[in-house]
């Protein structure tokens, strides 16, 4: 079987996800309660609201990540196939926790290397192939200190595709880029993203218009969900064209209020 009929199969069936009555408070301030939130199948979901509001909270408990003691969460998560999220799922955090002593194949390759799992002939070609993708052929026996903020950035993004999971969370995986790199890595993601379940949490309004097929605009203490936009046009959308950018006012406006 070839890579690209795996890649396919391992997809194409990409869960939807539906987060009902969760409850997160941290110490005695309530981020959420009652809280519903809808993920659809094998699309972009973009989550944006302002900072501390529970953003992360929010991907964490879809991740399974425990939290620490000052903090009270519970809630149901439900997929539409009826299986856990767990050996499904990757997460992208906003730093991107390269292992210096590592070179970048084998930062790539740190999660088999963490779970004793045997790394085949097959693992490291799929490795290469998308260290080629990416752009970082060239520097994969280097080590994270000899690259820049936006080629670490694309480790992390291999990092999580070669585990093949079906629903990707990302928390503000491109914040720290500069403009130009930025909307690099937002086209190179969503190319590589197709088919699986993604909920991206951005600061960016025009991020999240480009790249979502929903974007959620969040806010309140505890936060609830106040507008749900569907951006038109194809993923990732032309960040000169009209439409987006009057999208992106009309946003501005939602989020300034």
């Amino acid at each position: 079987m070839n890579r690209e009929l795996i890649q396919v199969l391992a997809t194409a069936h990409a869960p939807a996800i539906t987060v009902s009555k969760l409850h997160i408070r941290y110490q005695h301030h309530w981020l959420f309660n009652q809280f519903d939130f809808n993920l659809q199948a094998g699309r972009c979901t973009c989550l944006l609201g302002p900072s501390g509001i529970g953003k992360t909270s929010l991907l964490r408990f879809i991740a399974g990540l425990q939290d620490d003691k000052d903090t009270e969460c519970h809630g149901v998560i439900t997929t539409s196939d009826g299986d856990p999220l767990s050996g499904r799922l990757a997460y992208i955090t906003q730093q991107d926790s390269l292992l210096p002593w590592l070179n970048i194949l084998d930062n790539a390759l740190v999660g088999f290397y963490l779970r004793n799992e045997k790394i085949t002939g097959f693992i490291k070609e799929q490795a290469n192939d998308l260290l080629e993708k990416v752009g970082l052929k060239n520097v994969k026996k280097m080590k994270p200190s000899q690259l820049s903020c936006g080629m670490r950035q694309r480790v992390v993004l291999v990092r999580a595709l070669i585990e093949n999971r079906q629903v990707i969370l990302m928390d503000e995986p491109f914040s720290a880029l500069d403009t130009i790199t930025r909307f690099k890595l937002q086209d190179l993601a969503a190319s590589l993203l197709v088919k699986r379940t993604v909920l991206l949490v951005t600061h960016d309004p025009l991020e999240a218009l480009r790249l979502g097929h929903q974007v959620y605009v969040i806010n309140g203490a505890p936060a609830k969900v106040n507008h749900v936009i569907e951006p038109h046009g194809v993923v990732p959308r032309d960040f000169s064209s009209e439409r987006l950018l009057k999208e992106q006012a009309e946003l501005m406006k939602i989020l300034i209020i």
